[in-house]
């Protein structure tokens, strides 16, 4: 598992913002410190340095402020 970045916050809609340490590909599957499906980004926005990706939360319990998010490859 690689660390790609951490939680900001959860939108109205329901989707979760990350702030990414690398661009990542959308569609990308992430998962959790324990390597469960957490979210699956859907949208990349911002610098191609350090972007913010909005993704669809695998589950309600996923989306905590500060939580990491990993790549599983």
């Amino acid at each position: 598992m690689r660390e790609v970045g951490e939680v900001l916050h959860t939108a109205r809609s329901g989707r979760i913002i990350l702030r990414l340490e690398t661009e990542i590909p959308s569609g990308t599957v992430l998962v959790d410190e324990k390597g469960r499906n957490a979210a699956k980004v859907m949208e990349l926005m911002g610098p191609v340095t350090k972007p913010y990706a909005s993704a669809i939360p695998g589950s309600s319990k996923f989306g905590t402020k500060g939580q990491k998010v990993f790549t599983s490859g």
